[in-house]
């Protein structure tokens, strides 16, 4: 909605209006027990047990809301209280020296608990009064926007831009109230906006309404939630009921939203047990900082990141775990390379494991964080150091640093890579250099056309030498894959790469090995029947993702063509061998068989049969000519070949011929007869 949010941010200027009526002096029937003693002596009267009333829960929550953001940010966030009930009461203005806790609470003092249900008499008790006082203190000018506005007025840049957030806590009855509040605060947010203007009063660009209803344990809401709904372009709001218990929660989920914070639990701290110091235990201690202290972390392996990522139970945010390691001394010779450093605060500051890692860092030690990984191992990616009396968290380089040297192009991601094809990837970047043009293109931009050539050699560009078969047979694919990455092919390179295609084939059926270099496990060992599968395949991944142009989709044609000819050439010998072994059942018996059969599929290099020593009837019969003899295929079809004779078929048989002439010579014949002429029978 505005291009300034960052240099205009909502959560410069936050008003949290705090209900006051006499609603919120009831008990949130949470019971706390007060006796804490054991032994109990005759006559002893027990304590009743305690609770606090909703005002006590509030006032808790929003305080604890303000230490966490004036924990992580000493300037520029800016918190002010006002408590509504027949009146609005201010407890704090914008002023530095008011933005304080001790400030807040001695204001909480002088107000008191809320007042008792009204009389005939006394003025009505609303939470109204608080939000229209809430919106006159957003248009009030603090001392960091005097700046900004008046170095925007220098540089002559867009207009100052006043955007804020109002958190309310209250109670409604039903949905129709709470809407009805809603309205109210956006009447009187454009009323204030068409009058109170002036040199102390500014424009309200944007407010951001936050209603948190709230109400005891025991009772259930008529309020449903809504997420963020923007009424107008000046006011966007959100409701959420929950339990009065459970403020702090909502708040803490919320913080890290209008603040862009990020939540860490540093597990597993050793710790001495306080009524036994001789044993120790581990404990942990969650953490809230700036949201950018994970952000190269979670860039990461996804598989890593997902097993760090937990949402606590009770909690409507996601934390990230990490481990503690050992600690160090934090001198400046020891000082980790650290991409950012972030201020931490604790989420549970009163807690004795809180407390205990606060003061062995303010002590001057640092505290390492692990990062687990699910593949194994770990990583260390943050550090726990004080600096000047204030905690810090630091982002450390898992990468390598700016200040080494740089890396070998042999070294990568996945460990140390010896066979790029850093030679190809030359002839590549030489193929497509760029070079400054004199005359501009009208119709097509020439960089949108370099994109487009890069992108079409790139389709199909294997990074090592080891993931690709096909770019290690250079003088069998030239100049197939030189040719197919062009932009237009001629019908003479059309010619060359169905060449290679064919070439290819016929390498493949007179069984010849490739001639593949010993380059990586992909390739080595490999069979040969393996090697032409891979090739194959990648040849057509590289022909299938080059069909830009007529010619260039010819040439796969032209290679699945030959794959489906090959398929069909080796159903058809399956078919012919069948017909003979058909044949040669009714020709052969069946003990003789196995032996044509064998004859017909063993190679000249293939070992002898196990049953070399031929049968007794084989022996008396050998060289008489019976069929128990030993005989080739060939034998058997030429002997039979041999018993049917010659015989020449009538002409007058020829399906071309329609009318055959019987006896042609015989009138010539019957001349030479009357003439006296000799006829010599042949």
């Amino acid at each position: 909605m505005f291009p300034n949010a960052n240099l205009y941010p909502a959560n410069h200027k936050t008003v949290f209006v705090l209900d006051h009526t006499p609603y919120f002096g009831i008990s949130s029937e949470q019971h706390i027990e007060f006796d804490f003693i054991k032994s109990r002596a005759p006559g002893f009267l027990q304590v009743p047990p305690i609770s606090k009333s909703l005002w006590t829960c509030s006032v808790e929550a929003s305080i604890e809301y303000c230490r966490i953001v004036w924990d992580l940010f000493p300037t520029g966030k800016l918190i002010r209280f006002i408590a509504s009930d027949a009146v609005a009461h201010i407890l704090n203005t914008w002023v530095t020296t008011q933005q304080n806790l001790n400030h807040i609470m001695n204001g909480m003092s002088l107000i008191g608990v809320p007042p008792p249900p009204r009389t005939v008499n006394t003025p009505e008790f609303t939470i109204i009064h608080g939000l229209r006082t809430a919106i006159d203190a957003l248009s009030e000018i603090t001392e960091l926007q005097v700046e900004k506005m008046a170095n925007s007025s220098a540089n002559g840049s867009t207009k100052f831009i006043n955007r804020c957030r109002v958190v309310c806590i209250t109670s409604a009855r039903d949905d129709d109230s709470m809407k009805r509040l809603e309205e109210i605060f956006h009447n009187v947010l454009q009323q204030h906006n068409k009058t109170a203007i002036n040199d102390t009063c500014i424009h309200i660009d944007h407010c951001h309404l936050v209603i948190i209803n709230t109400f005891p344990i025991s009772i259930e809401s008529h309020v449903n939630n809504h997420p963020p709904k923007v009424w107008s372009p000046i006011l966007t709001t959100e409701v959420h009921s929950v339990k009065c218990t459970l403020i702090s929660l909502k708040l803490s989920t919320l913080i890290l939203q209008h603040y862009n914070l990020a939540s860490t639990t540093v597990t597993g701290i050793p710790m001495k047990e306080e009524q036994n110091a001789s044993s120790s235990a581990n404990y942990d201690v969650e953490i809230y900082h700036a949201s950018v202290a994970h952000t190269a972390m979670l860039k990461g392996n996804a598989a890593d990141v997902a097993g760090i990522r937990t949402i606590k139970e009770g909690l409507e945010y996601e934390t990230v775990t990490l481990k503690w390691c050992t600690p160090r001394s934090c001198s400046a010779s020891e000082m980790q390379n650290c991409t950012s450093m972030h201020r931490i605060t604790p989420v549970d500051v009163n807690s004795r494991p809180s407390l205990c890692l606060i003061n062995f860092l303010l002590n001057g030690r640092s505290v390492m964080l692990e990062m687990a990984r699910k593949s194994g191992g770990k990583i260390t990616s943050h550090l726990l150091a004080a600096h000047g009396g204030e905690i810090f968290i630091h982002t450390l380089c898992t990468a390598r640093s700016v200040l080494e040297d740089p890396p070998s192009i042999s070294e990568g991601c996945g460990g140390r890579v010896t066979d790029y094809r850093i030679t190809d990837f030359g002839d590549l970047m030489k193929q497509n250099r760029l070079f400054p043009l004199k005359n501009q293109y009208q119709n097509e931009p020439p960089t949108s056309k370099m994109v487009e050539r890069l992108t079409r050699h790139t389709k199909y560009w294997p990074l090592t030498i080891s993931s690709t078969l096909i770019f290690n047979l250079k003088g069998f694919i030239d100049p197939l894959w030189t040719a197919i990455t062009k932009d237009k092919l001629n019908d003479e390179e059309v010619r060359q790469c169905k060449q290679v295609v064919y070439k290819l084939f016929s390498l493949e059926s007179k069984h010849e090995i490739l001639p593949i270099p010993n380059a990586g496990q992909r390739i080595k060992g490999q069979k040969r029947e393996d090697q032409y599968k891979i090739m194959w395949k990648e040849l057509e991944t590289l022909l299938k993702s080059n069909q830009h142009t007529e010619n260039h989709t010819s040439v796969y044609i032209c290679l699945k063509d030959c794959h489906k000819y090959r398929a069909e050439d080796k159903l058809s010998d399956k078919v012919e061998l069948d017909q003979a072994l058909r044949e040669l059942d009714q020709l052969e018996p069946d003990h003789q068989r196995a032996s044509v059969i064998r004859a017909t599929t063993d190679s000249p290099m293939s070992p002898p049969p196990l049953a070399s020593i031929v049968s007794p009837i084989s022996r008396s019969t050998r060289g008489s000519g019976s069929i128990y003899s030993q005989k080739s295929l060939f034998d058997i079809f030429a002997n039979q070949e041999s018993k049917v004779k010659p015989r020449s078929d009538f002409y007058g048989r020829d399906p071309d011929s329609l009318k055959v002439k019987l006896y042609p010579n015989m009138k010539l014949d019957n001349e030479r007869v009357v003439k006296g002429e000799a006829m010599v029978i042949e």
